[in-house]
């Protein structure tokens, strides 16, 4: 026996699921312009110009954002009979893989595009631009899609029905999902500069030292007068972690470290904390710091002996590795133990190791509390998308002054 299903107060069941009744839906094509761009200009004459030409890959799928673009000349404009699209224009890939990536953007600028880009603009006073753009965001137009080369016709686009409330909540949703927006935003403006901070220092640190101490020369470079050059098999010994098959993956509470860092935790530990570990295979060179016990999976090398060195120090140091210069084979590639313990790296005495190592764990500390900022926020965003735009969170009743340019 079937079960109806239960419709809430104060919502209607539509073909797309249920709404508030005092909104409607319709089709995309009935409120909004479709179209696409057209073909990219072939030569290298036609660049470095001064018009902007986007392309699928200039957008950013996390940020939402056109983060770049080529440049193309009047030629290439005018020889590519190519259209100009205004500033806010909605655009996403119609065509290839990239459709199931749902990757949707306002263009920053006027510009032009590329055909595999298909381009929404309202033009329907009662339809608001940037609530349309949170409306196809919160769409997958690649669900039904099949592998292959997935595209995206102008006549599906354009049939594709959307939820359309009035005219001043489509505003406030608008204006509450983009404030959201630029708190992610803000806080990946930190991440790159505490990034660049970071880098710098880790230069400054690791030619200088922390206490102004004069220089003297060296192999390598200039160092401070009480650092020693040696190489890396004197300051910590790597060893080829183990196998440990997936299926030997137990519920445990040891982390398995493998090139790529976490891949899955069992029962047994192999070393005890504090360790580094570096890829040997797949993601060459990510480096990888624990505290606790681990079990370094074969894909890693893991630093069997410290040499009495301070280990968050010796994280670091890897950092100033060239891991490419240490690789071996060429269909796959693997980080060559003989080879990276040959490395000359510079080396402070044991206080100084630990001073260093603290201003850069602080720093990572830092940027490790903004990181997990921006996904409380990415995941507060996501939340907010799905119940503002089915109608479970309601904005209208809510006071606040909409401003039309966030």
């Amino acid at each position: 026996m079937k079960t109806k299903a239960v419709i809430e107060n104060g919502f209607k069941k539509t073909g797309i699921g249920l709404i508030p009744e005092d909104w409607k839906t319709v089709k995309l094509g009935d409120v909004a312009e479709i179209s696409s761009g057209g073909s990219a200009p072939q030569g290298d004459n036609y660049f470095n110009g001064k018009n902007p030409f986007i392309r699928v890959q200039h957008i950013d799928r996390e940020g939402d954002k056109v983060i770049k673009w080529d440049l193309i000349t009047d030629d290439a404009v005018k020889k590519y009979k190519l259209k100009i699209y205004p500033k806010g224009t909605i655009v996403f890939p119609k065509s290839g893989a990239s459709i199931y990536l749902e990757k949707r953007a306002m263009l920053p600028i006027d510009a032009y595009i590329v055909s595999h880009l298909c381009a929404v603009i309202s033009n329907d006073k009662n339809v608001n631009q940037k609530f349309l753009f949170y409306e196809l965001r919160n769409i997958e137009l690649s669900k039904d899609k099949t592998d292959g080369y997935p595209t995206l016709n102008l006549s599906e686009v354009k049939n594709v029905k959307v939820i359309i409330p009035y005219l001043l909540e489509q505003q406030k949703i608008a204006f509450v999902l983009s404030k959201i927006q630029q708190s992610i935003e803000q806080q990946d403006k930190i991440i790159q500069i505490t990034k660049e901070l970071k880098k710098s220092l880790m230069n400054k640190l690791f030619t200088e030292g922390l206490h102004g101490e004069e220089q003297k020369e060296s192999e390598i470079s200039l160092i401070p007068k009480t650092w020693n050059i040696k190489r890396l098999g004197e300051i910590a010994t790597l060893q080829r972690g183990k196998d440990l098959p997936k299926y030997e993956f137990k519920e445990g509470n040891i982390p398995v470290i493998g090139s790529n860092g976490c891949i899955g935790y069992h029962n047994k530990a192999i070393k005890q904390g504090p360790g580094v570990i570096t890829g040997r295979s797949g993601s060459i060179g990510k480096i990888t710091y624990i505290e606790g016990s681990y079990w370094p999976h074969n894909t890693a090398l893991y630093v069997k002996d410290f040499h009495d060195n301070e280990p968050l120090f010796v994280y670091y140091l890897l950092h100033r590795l060239d891991f490419n210069k240490y690789k071996t084979g060429v269909s796959v590639p693997t980080l060559n133990r003989n080879f990276i313990h040959a490395a000359l790296l510079p080396v402070p005495p044991k206080k100084e190791q630990v001073e260093i190592a603290n201003v850069l764990f602080s720093i990572d500390k830092k940027l490790t509390q903004v990181e997990s900022r921006k996904q409380t926020l990415q995941a507060l965003f996501r939340t907010m998308l799905n119940q503002l735009m089915t109608g479970k969170v309601r904005v209208k009743d809510l006071d606040f002054e909409v401003k039309e340019n966030v």
